[in-house]
């Protein structure tokens, strides 16, 4: 398990600089949240893979900015759009390979006009066979404006796509469609391969780790009890900080609690 933090934070900063301010604060991990098309480039993503190994950081996770256009593309029921959105993934999945970066997050369906399950799933596995491919594994992530919203149906999806269902769990995102973190954590399990991490309490849904009354340490420990080993990922927004050192801050307060998870653990 490992701290990091999203280029997401920084948004709307251009994504080079973002990546940047993050390696000069002494951010080790990170997933980055690419924002247009000439992003994915090959050009453009070497740079960012230069930028990362001059920080003597990771790319764990990609984010895309197609996850607004995905019900459209992948959940309305028109087979060639599926296809060419298959296709245009292909230009994400590339990158990842140059980033080094095996998990990419997927937000799905939207939760107004849900599709039928199974073929929900049946799409989603498809997605997942074309990233396999690259070497990369498609997680489904919690969205409240989702059909992945709900715990029920992520438990269908993980019985129904057994060990090809991976998923990301963002707290504030399971605090907003009024589920809570520690069952999704129990029922999911080891399944739950990336965290989006934030804190919380009775006024706010999203506030710097430490700033709100969600116990970090504790549900961090019942992910590790659950197998997990993955990295948790500082992902806020733009207006939930002041300032970048901010961000470090909190990467040091969960790189913190995550070393004193290990030392208790192995003193048990």
């Amino acid at each position: 398990m490992k701290a990091g933090v999203s280029t997401a934070c920084l948004y709307p900063d251009l994504l080079e600089n973002t990546l940047e301010i993050l390696m000069k604060l002494g951010i080790t991990d990170t997933e980055i949240f690419v924002n247009t098309h000439s992003e994915t480039t090959a050009d453009f993503t070497d740079m960012l893979a230069r930028i990362l190994a001059d920080g003597g950081a990771s790319c764990t996770a990609y984010h895309p900015f197609t996850c607004p256009i995905e019900p459209m593309m992948f959940f309305s029921g028109y087979e060639r759009r599926i296809t060419d959105m298959l296709e245009y993934y292909k230009y994400f999945f590339e990158a990842m390979t140059r980033l080094h970066s095996e998990i990419f997050v997927l937000h799905g369906n939207l939760h107004i006009i849900a599709c039928p399950d199974d073929y929900y799933f049946e799409v989603f596995s498809r997605i997942s066979e074309t990233a396999r491919s690259f070497g990369v594994v498609v997680a489904q992530e919690n969205v409240a404006r989702c059909q992945s919203r709900s715990l029920d149906f992520l438990r269908k999806m993980s019985q129904s796509l057994g060990d090809d269902a991976r998923f990301v769990l963002d707290i504030k995102q399971a605090v907003r469609s009024g589920e809570n973190p520690f069952t999704m954590a129990d029922v999911l399990g080891n399944k739950i391969i990336h965290v989006h991490m934030s804190d919380h309490d009775e006024k706010s849904d999203c506030l710097l780790p430490g700033k709100g009354t969600f116990n970090i340490e504790a549900f961090l420990m019942s992910l590790m009890k659950k197998g997990f080993d993955g990295s948790v990922i500082l992902e806020l927004y733009r207006n939930n900080f002041d300032k970048p050192q901010e961000l470090k801050e909190s990467f040091d307060y969960l790189d913190k609690i995550i070393k004193n998870i290990r030392k208790e653990r192995t003193t048990i």
